[in-house]
């Protein structure tokens, strides 16, 4: 039964959702260990991510499924710079993120990681303005295929990836980014007069001069 429902699910499903179409008392965490093991050498496993379960193919046959199609849109860096800090310092303020990039952020560059469905506000900072805070989405999770937020890639993996130097800055560090609220953080409860309005260079389009 747990199988099929993990088959039938558009998304991931929680234990507590597997928990709710099952018989009663059903060891949840037995079922999926089983499952887990007995897809783990076939083409689809069972994985976690966002902390919900779902089949997804086997690493090393994914390119069998990999399709060529004409990309219409692509993330601007500032867009892409944009996205990995609020990943990596979440809960962060838009002016945090501009200061962390040493340059003006757009409005439009919000937006658009808002409609990929990304990024959201999480709160508000118990700081003057209460600015609101952003931070990644389940959408994050499961588009990256990460158990939660602590599993973003630290140092050794990003400099094994190219994206660091071999010897990185001194003092450089990863932060330890948190889905939980911070003890300087509000609920976030809805906007103020004119704080989402929309505005800026929209980052899909080449040649856009804002940032």
């Amino acid at each position: 039964m747990a199988e099929a429902l993990l088959f039938a699910a558009s998304e991931p499903l929680s234990e507590e959702a597997l928990k709710a179409s099952l018989p009663e008392r059903a060891n949840i965490k037995g079922i999926i260990a089983e499952l887990q093991t007995i897809y783990e050498k076939r083409g689809v496993n069972l994985v976690l991510v966002a902390e919900k379960w779902q089949f997804r193919t086997a690493p090393d046959l994914a390119f069998l499924l990999r399709k060529e199609k004409p990309e219409q849109k692509k993330l601007s860096r500032a867009a892409i710079e944009t996205l990995a800090i609020i990943a990596y310092h979440q809960p962060v303020t838009r002016a945090e993120v501009e200061d962390i990039r040493g340059v003006m952020l757009s409005k439009g560059t919000l937006d658009t990681l808002m409609e990929v469905g990304w990024i959201k506000i999480r709160g508000r900072k118990r700081t003057p303005g209460r600015p609101v805070t952003y931070g990644t989405t389940e959408a994050f999770l499961v588009h990256f295929g990460l158990e939660n937020i602590s599993h973003l890639p630290g140092m050794d993996e990003l400099k094994a990836a190219g994206f660091l130097e071999a010897i990185p800055p001194s003092g450089l560090d990863i932060p330890s980014p948190s889905d939980q609220l911070a003890a300087d953080e509000d609920p976030y409860e809805g906007p103020e007069e004119g704080e989402l309005a929309t505005g800026g260079a929209d980052p899909f389009i080449p040649g856009s001069s804002a940032e």
